[in-house]
């Protein structure tokens, strides 16, 4: 199979997870302050979420594009990624609910840890594809930034308990550490 395959197949379902998303949302009940601000919570999870499919959108196009072979693994691995960011729209509707409360400030915390292992388990099954060699596997190197998402991860499922509001500072902030595509896969395509 071809990497393109693979990668227009992805672009579909990240396609439709954002429009479940986006049919999540709802205008506020009225014309003032106070009605935006019904929904201002709502909006901004959206917003986050809306960002983190795009990050994996375009650092999977990035990745895919560095790829040289789709092997069995690859496409399971990849599976294993989407189905972790088809739960994204379930959390965000519940985080746009229950924003002040700690379970689902935890549970998106918990969905975003388990999307970046699937995409860090991805990224070994093409290293396994391609060989340790590979574009990849050089851009990739010790993958820093990768590995310190999943930590704020950990930490954001975990402070959570703490305050759901410190939670989705550090969501923000590895949103805002990868809104910039990885520049190492970048070179590698």
């Amino acid at each position: 199979m071809s990497t393109g395959r693979v990668e227009a197949f992805s672009d579909g379902v990240m396609a439709i997870i954002i429009t479940i998303m986006a049919f999540g949302v709802t205008p506020p009940q009225g014309a003032d302050l106070d009605a935006l601000g019904e929904v201002l919570p709502s909006l901004l999870v959206f917003a986050l979420s809306f960002a983190l499919i795009g990050i994996y959108w375009n650092n999977h196009h990035h990745l895919l594009g560095a790829a040289g072979r789709i092997t069995p693994a690859v496409m399971w691995a990849n599976l294993h990624l989407l189905f972790w960011l088809s739960l994204v729209p379930i959390v965000t509707a519940w985080v746009g609910d229950y924003y002040s409360e700690s379970l689902p400030a935890a549970g998106y915390g918990l969905v975003s840890l388990a999307a970046a292992g699937a995409y860090w388990l991805l990224v070994r099954a093409i290293i396994g594809a391609d060989g340790p060699d590979s574009d990849i596997a050089r851009a990739i190197g010790s993958d820093v930034k990768g590995n310190l998402s999943v930590v704020a991860y950990v930490a954001a499922v975990g402070l959570a308990f703490v305050s759901p509001y410190i939670s989705y500072a550090i969501l923000v902030a590895v949103a805002l550490m990868w809104i910039i595509p990885d520049r190492r896969l970048h070179r590698a395509s």
